[in-house]
């Protein structure tokens, strides 16, 4: 959607208002004063995005930085009941187990008859995001927070956000118990099987967190996605153009020593964001 800036001068006043193509308000911005004002707040982001690219040419820094903190979306005061730092990894799928798991007639039929269940599929995700989880744990000790079963809409989660001196990292666990990975650019394959899109979810995922911390923090977060697989026999990865990370579960450490990309002062700034579940409510 196009919108519309008109620059006002008059009666002592200079405003750049801002309009749908059909002349529908949707705000204005005082030049004088770096004053905003969002008459729709379903237009905030695009709203946001013109008013810089239009007072950067006509004001300071420090008003065009008030103007951009008052266009900007607040959360609410964190409370208990939001805060996500005290989801355990897995958290998701244990939840999961526990609503909608089998109970102990279906668990025994299971296993008499040797027969996969989905529940298996997802107490395997559940150890796998656990031994990720502890390694991504270690990393605190280089200035890194780590926060785990990230809840989106649509009853999806992030395995897994990683936030520090070198960017955000959104990281997805597969737990592939003694098989064979292969990794190409743009496919991956476990025993040699059908290409499974794991690297464009994952690119999709990390663009998605992106917007959502962007949205509140107001400065570009450089968002990285991430592919661990957990318990493999072999990992291969032939890619030449891929632009996802590929690690074991026990190489994610290397994620530990980078910096350069966010100082502490940001980097808690995201946290404060990304551990809070409503700001996750609508991504």
């Amino acid at each position: 959607m196009e919108l519309h800036v008109t620059r006002w001068k008059r009666y002592g006043h200079d405003r750049l208002y801002v309009n749908l193509p059909d002349g529908t308000a949707v705000g204005w911005a005082d030049v004088t004063t770096g004053d905003v004002t969002v008459l729709r707040a379903e237009y905030r982001d695009e709203l946001i995005t013109v008013l810089t690219k239009h007072l950067q040419g006509i004001t300071g820094p420090v008003l065009l930085d008030r103007a951009l903190a008052q266009a900007r979306p607040m959360l609410p005061a964190l409370t208990p009941a939001d805060d996500l730092a005290v989801n355990t990894p897995g958290q998701s799928l244990r939840d999961l187990l526990a609503e909608s798991g089998p109970g102990l007639m279906e668990r025994v039929v299971s296993r008499l008859l040797r027969r996969p269940t989905e529940w298996d599929s997802w107490r395997k995700g559940l150890a796998g995001e656990r031994r990720v989880g502890a390694e991504l744990n270690r990393l605190g000790r280089h200035g890194w927070r780590v926060l785990h079963s990230v809840p989106l809409a649509n009853k999806v989660d992030i395995d897994h956000l990683l936030i520090g001196p070198g960017g955000v990292f959104s990281i997805n666990t597969k737990h592939h118990h003694k098989r064979a990975v292969w990794v190409g650019d743009d496919s991956v394959k476990v025993d040699h099987g059908k290409p499974a899109p794991y690297a464009r979810k994952s690119r999709a995922e990390a663009k998605r967190v992106a917007r959502v911390l962007e949205r509140y923090c107001g400065f570009p977060v450089p968002v990285e996605p991430v592919l661990v697989f957990v318990g493999v026999t072999e990992l291969k990865v032939v890619a030449t153009q891929l632009d996802v990370r590929v690690y074991q579960e026990r190489q994610v450490s290397a994620l530990g020593p980078l910096s350069g990309i966010l100082t502490a002062d940001q980097v808690e700034q995201v946290y404060g964001v990304a551990r809070h579940r409503q700001a996750w409510a609508q991504a």
